[in-house]
């Protein structure tokens, strides 16, 4: 990666390429989890996934397109739900991980509704119990559900950054995932959501590891008999360590 240095008393900083400024001379900060969902829509000619705009006010990848998403609340591991993770998925989650799977599967859902509008889950029956973040989603008359979350990859913010998370993403089928057909909306996290073809992602301005998980869905789709170990992206002294979990 092209960095551009230069010395501002005793400490180094890096421009990068994204408009980061990191400060190599002081301790990297600690990731922070956090978990994302991309939701796919295959009822068209091609497959479609959900993406939307992160707003320019916003100190991380501002104007950039992203999955709906975002950190760990600690209520999240907390909240109802109608179902639970596949085993499968709980297993792969628990990859040096420091809180519960379900923790990462329940935000990735909290987060996809306040920044969208949509559900992913089943009517509810009976008034449930929730902490208090959960409860704008309760209040729409639903219940989580995490069996069609598949675990698709994790990725680690690099060193030094300003801030740094340590990102579940899963996947999902909308048609079978979502409570209803409403549409996705726009917000102040994500002004400008849409759905996008997976083979048209040149025109809009993607992370790359965005566009590495969306690499990560197309091969899934392709074949989906095949058994796919969820991808995982860190950062060594050396440099970016592409494993599978």
């Amino acid at each position: 990666m092209t960095t551009q240095e230069k010395e501002y008393g005793t400490g180094v900083f890096d421009k990068m390429e994204d408009g980061d400024v990191v400060d190599r001379s002081q301790p990297s900060a600690r990731p922070k989890d956090a978990a994302t969902l991309i939701l796919i829509r295959r009822d068209g000619p091609k497959p479609r996934v959900l993406v939307g705009k992160r707003s320019n006010k916003h100190a991380f990848m501002p104007d950039k397109f992203v999955f709906p998403g975002g950190r760990v609340d600690p209520e999240d591991s907390r909240a109802p739900a109608i179902s639970e993770l596949l085993s499968p998925v709980e297993a792969k989650l628990q990859f040096k991980a420091r809180r519960k799977p379900r923790a990462f599967g329940l935000t990735a859902i909290r987060e996809t509704f306040e920044e969208t509008g949509l559900i992913i889950g089943k009517s509810l029956n009976d008034e449930a119990r929730a902490p208090k973040n959960w409860r704008p989603f309760l209040a729409e008359g639903a219940l989580p559900c995490m069996t069609n979350l598949e675990f698709v990859g994790r990725a680690i913010t690099p060193p030094y950054r300003p801030r740094r998370f340590d990102a579940r993403f899963f996947m999902a089928d909308a048609e079978t995932a979502l409570i209803d057909e409403r549409p996705a909306a726009s917000g102040a996290e994500l002004v400008d959501v849409r759905w996008i073809d997976l083979e048209d992602t040149g025109d809009i301005d993607l992370p790359a590891v965005t566009q590495m998980m969306i690499d990560e869905v197309k091969a899934r789709l392709e074949a989906p008999k095949t058994l796919h170990d969820p991808l995982f992206l860190r950062y060594s002294a050396k440099g970016h360590i592409v494993e599978r979990i």
